[in-house]
């Protein structure tokens, strides 16, 4: 079996709906870009879900940062409990908002490491954090680097992680330059859906080798998925010798949510396996 294979994961994100599109208050940073929780659905809470994971052969979860309902040291050992009971290795919080470019960068750094301390009483084994929200320069980019060494620095049981996402990094050479400034204690999680194609292809090509997670995300529309595509990025992540967990990210039209990352699993174990 190939070492990516070891593990079926998910991003919480992938089950949004599922969750009833929770998002917990106070979840954002001030000056951040999330926006206020929706009108709620009832759906399954996280505590609920873990159970439904193991029970549909997930072992690896990775966990947004908005769907933990509270922080309280209570209810994160509940979290970490639940995912011990149901044989679930947390590899991951994803921190989904702050801004390391922002002028107001010591409210931001002190919001990230109140996360990241989070992360490691969770027992996680990453986290995941943005390079910043602005358009991106020389000057932002180094800077944003020694933000994220500082923050892996001083969270030393937590191996911290970013991710080609957001406005800093539209391409390669944007989210390289701010990892080599971070330095080696900054790993990267890549992400097969955020850059577009054509161009993708081969700016994926380039971060590919640097990657050590990955979120295998597919296109779909009322047909179903874009399983060229899909199947294009998910070679490139192979051929660089790509060993790391593949969660699996789903946010494609019909609320079947299951079904739709069932499909994904389908295409990444052909492809992995092959």
């Amino acid at each position: 079996m190939h070492p990516s294979l070891t593990h079926k994961a998910v991003s919480t994100w992938s089950l949004h709906r599922t969750l009833g599109n929770f998002s917990a208050p106070g979840s954002a940073v001030g000056g951040g870009k999330m926006a206020g929780p929706p009108e709620l659905k009832r759906g399954l809470t996280l505590l609920e879900i873990i159970p439904e994971l193991a029970t549909r052969g997930y072992t690896m979860l990775q966990i947004c940062h908005f769907h933990l309902s509270s922080i309280e040291e209570g209810y994160v050992a509940q979290v970490r409990a639940a995912l011990a009971q149901s044989g679930i290795a947390l590899d991951m919080l994803l921190i989904d908002d702050g801004d390391l470019t922002s002028p107001n960068i010591h409210e931001q750094m002190a919001w990230y490491h109140h996360w990241l301390d989070v992360a490691e009483q969770l027992g996680a084994n990453r986290a995941r954090l943005c390079v910043g929200r602005s358009q991106p320069t020389s000057d932002l980019l180094i800077a944003s680097g020694k933000h994220m060494a500082t923050l892996a620095a001083a969270h030393p049981n937590v191996r911290v992680v970013t991710e080609n996402w957001m406005e800093m990094t539209p391409d390669a050479a944007t989210l390289l330059t701010a990892m080599d400034a971070a330095g080696d204690d900054v790993g990267l999680l890549i992400d097969l859906g955020n850059w577009g194609a054509p161009q993708k292809y081969g700016e994926l090509a380039k971060i590919a080798d640097r990657a050590e997670a990955c979120h295998a995300k597919c296109s779909f529309d009322a047909s179903g998925p874009d399983e060229a595509d899909y199947r294009q990025c998910l070679t490139i992540l192979k051929d660089a010798g790509f060993t790391g967990p593949i969660a699996l990210i789903y946010d494609g039209p019909d609320d079947d949510e299951w079904a739709g990352l069932e499909t994904e699993w389908g295409i990444v174990n052909d492809v992995f396996a092959g």
